[in-house]
C-alpha cells in the first residue's frame, strides 16, 4: 500500500523485471490501483540502485537530495540504526553491506506507461526503501520537496507468482 496526500492509501502492485548485481541496479514497474483522480490503474517504469558501497552509496548526490534529507530519510527504518553513526561520519563507505539482512535501495520512477501527467500522481521524487531479506518485506519513504513529507510504501512478496513481485 502506499499512502500520498490527505491520508489517501491505495494497493500498488511492483514487480522486479530487472537485476544486476554486479552494477548494484534493479529495475521493475509500480502500478498504483484505486488512486482518487486516475480513471484506471496508473503503471510507471522506475529504476533503482541497491546501496552496496562499491557502485551506489548512501548520499543520493542527486534529484534534490541532501546529505541531511538522506540521513533523516534513512533513519526513518530501524535496521539503520546501527549504522547511522558511520554512515554520518562518512557516509557508510567503510561498511560491508554485502551479508546485510538488510538491503538499502532508491528508486526513481522514470515515466508513466499507460497515462499521462495528469493522472494525479507525481514521479518527481524518488523512494528510500530497505528490504528485509528474511521476510521479503520492503519498506519505503517517498522524497519529493514538493509532495507531503514521508509518504510511506509497504510491499509483501507474492508468493504466488513467478519471478519478483511484491
Amino acid at each position: 500500500t502506499a499512502g500520498h496526500k490527505g491520508g489517501d492509501r491505495w494497493r500498488v502492485n511492483v514487480a522486479i523485471q530487472g537485476l544486476d548485481l554486479a552494477r548494484g541496479t534493479v529495475c521493475g514497474s509500480m502500478e498504483a490501483l484505486d488512486v482518487p483522480k486516475a480513471d484506471s490503474p496508473v503503471l510507471t517504469f522506475w529504476h533503482g540502485e541497491i546501496v552496496d558501497n562499491r557502485n551506489h552509496f548512501f548520499w543520493t548526490r542527486r534529484w534534490g537530495a541532501q546529505v541531511v534529507g538522506d540521513i533523516e530519510h534513512w533513519s526513518k527504518f530501524t535496521p539503520f540504526a546501527q549504522l547511522r553513526d558511520r554512515v554520518a561520519e562518512n557516509g557508510g563507505r567503510d561498511i560491508d553491506l554485502s551479508s546485510n539482512r538488510y538491503i538499502f535501495m532508491r528508486w526513481k520512477e522514470r515515466f508513466f506507461v499507460n497515462v499521462g501527467d495528469d493522472c494525479g500522481l507525481t514521479i518527481a521524487g524518488f523512494y528510500y526503501l530497505c528490504l528485509d531479506r528474511n521476510s521479503g518485506v520492503i519498506v519505503g519513504f517517498y522524497y519529493d520537496p514538493k509532495s507531503d513529507p514521508f509518504q510511506c510504501l509497504q510491499l509483501t512478496a507474492n508468493t504466488q507468482m513467478a519471478g519478483f513481485s511484491f
